[in-house]
């Protein structure tokens, strides 16, 4: 994959970070927790930690429009928080765009 200027198209890498559990942490996962998205498709855990599948799945479905540029009045473009859908746990994620990269879509399909 490229991440050269002679790419056709630009798209962010992402971080999801836990920015704060408001209920009680039953999956085993802390504040500060997180896993970065990058390269399009690439999903990257620190060592030695962990991401709770629930919580993944429930802003699995939001990473790919937080990659790519949206119009300004765009809910998705304001909003970088997600919730686990466990109600005891009330774990809530943060999006944040880390940095953006020149890409082929060629590479990626």
């Amino acid at each position: 994959m490229s991440d050269s200027a002679d790419g056709d198209m630009e798209i962010y890498d992402l971080k999801v970070t836990v920015d704060r559990i408001e209920g009680r942490s039953v999956c085993g996962m802390a504040v500060g927790d997180h896993f970065e998205l990058t390269d399009s498709a690439h999903l990257r855990l620190p060592e030695g930690q962990h991401f709770c599948v629930y919580a993944l799945a429930s802003v699995l479905p939001f990473l790919a429009a937080k990659q790519r540029d949206l119009a300004p009045g765009d809910w998705l473009a304001q909003d970088s928080h997600f919730i686990c859908p466990d109600p005891e746990e009330r774990l809530v994620m943060r999006v944040e765009r880390t940095c953006r990269r020149t890409m082929n879509s060629a590479d990626l399909t």
